[in-house]
């Protein structure tokens, strides 16, 4: 993720341009683990919701000074919380 961030994301942040990135799950927990600097031993407790957007706001140095999913709160944690079941044992 980070060749990618740095090669096409960074660049047309710094241009002024809003970037819409739509991946893979792990793809956006390593983007966030990047920008909110979790932890290695953390991040494997992250549950990105499907289909939420996630909202960074970034300063001039591209460091996060807010982020914040867009939707509906109580839709939003049941999406987390769907795909924390996925890893559930059956």
């Amino acid at each position: 993720m980070l060749p990618f961030w740095h090669a096409r994301i960074a660049p047309e942040l710094r241009a002024g341009s809003n970037v819409l990135v739509v991946a893979h799950g792990n793809s956006l927990r390593a983007m966030v683990k990047m920008l909110d600097n979790v932890a290695e031993s953390d991040i494997t407790e992250l549950n990105i919701p499907t289909g939420v957007p996630l909202l960074y706001e970034l300063d001039s140095e591209l460091r996060p000074g807010a982020s914040r999913y867009l939707g509906d709160a109580a839709a939003i944690a049941a999406a987390a919380e769907a795909v924390k079941r996925q890893t559930d044992k059956r």
